[in-house]
């Protein structure tokens, strides 16, 4: 189970490429497919080591303390529960992030040509930094008291 989880981690700096070569292979696909060997992209590099943290974390996960003997004072603790408390809070943050990348860019536009809707384009990117809220609340939730 933990060797599937770990090729999966590992495949996600994988999908931007992959997205890239569906996208500009229509055009040209030697192109597109020399630019994907060739190039080093940094939005992979980054997801790539977030995916070695991942896993780094999940090692020395509670199951690592429990055979320490720490258990004993702690209680048992679910290392799925932590596993999934970090990525719902992980994953509501990127979305937030893209979410108020794209309506806070939007909301500065709307307010430089038109000065009186800058209420309006604040309550859009306030709704958006709201998911970051949702994901951190549903980790609340999951985590053992």
């Amino acid at each position: 189970m933990f060797v599937l989880f770990a090729v999966l981690v590992g495949l996600i700096p994988v999908i931007p490429a992959v997205i890239y070569v569906i996208q500009n292979g229509k055009t040209s696909p030697s192109k597109a497919l020399s630019h994907l060997v060739t190039g080093f992209n940094t939005f992979n590099f980054l997801v790539g080591m977030m995916a070695a943290g991942l896993i780094a974390v999940w090692l020395a996960s509670p199951t690592s303390a429990m055979a320490a003997g720490l258990a004993q004072t702690t209680g048992n603790a679910d290392q799925y529960a932590t596993l999934a408390a970090a990525l719902s809070t992980g994953l509501a943050c990127i979305g937030a992030g893209i979410a108020v990348g794209g309506s806070g860019a939007a909301a500065v536009g709307a307010t430089a040509e038109k000065p009186e809707s800058f209420g309006r384009s604040l309550i859009f990117v306030g709704l958006s930094e709201g998911i970051a809220i949702y994901g951190l609340i549903i980790s609340f939730l999951v985590l053992p008291k």
